[in-house]
């Protein structure tokens, strides 16, 4: 029984990453997990992704680029202010200006950098870097 299946899809990202491989199945698919693997596409750290139905709930084909150290969703989901931002960007990420914070917004799932410089905020969803 999944509970989570955000945390399933980066995890399984995760361990291919340390396991050296380039391709990632993820399953099963759902439209928060094609947001989130848009925006890891955007910043380069995946190379492109593919949606495969299999009759069921579908998966995603994941090519992997072997540049994520680590990546996983926030929990809670933490509700952050356009003001707040740099306060969880000191808590997820490593450094200032390495890494991406992946956030739901009332414009759709965008990262950090495009949240600030909208001026709007949102819930915290995941990490990478």
């Amino acid at each position: 029984m999944r509970f989570d299946t955000l945390a399933d899809a980066l995890s399984a990202i995760k361990n291919s990453e340390y396991n050296g491989k380039l391709e990632c199945v993820i399953k099963p698919a759902s439209k928060i997990i094609a947001q989130v693997l848009r925006v890891m596409q955007e910043h380069g750290y995946v190379k492109e992704f593919e949606f495969v139905d299999d009759g069921r709930a579908g998966l995603f084909k994941v090519k992997l680029t072997g540049k994520i150290n680590d990546c996983g969703v926030i929990r809670p989901r933490y509700a952050v202010g356009k003001d707040n931002i740099e306060k969880y960007e000191k808590r997820f990420l490593p450094a200032s200006g390495f890494g991406v914070i992946i956030i739901s917004t009332s414009q759709g799932v965008m990262s950090h950098y495009e949240a600030k410089e909208r001026g709007i905020g949102g819930r915290l969803l995941a990490y990478v870097y």
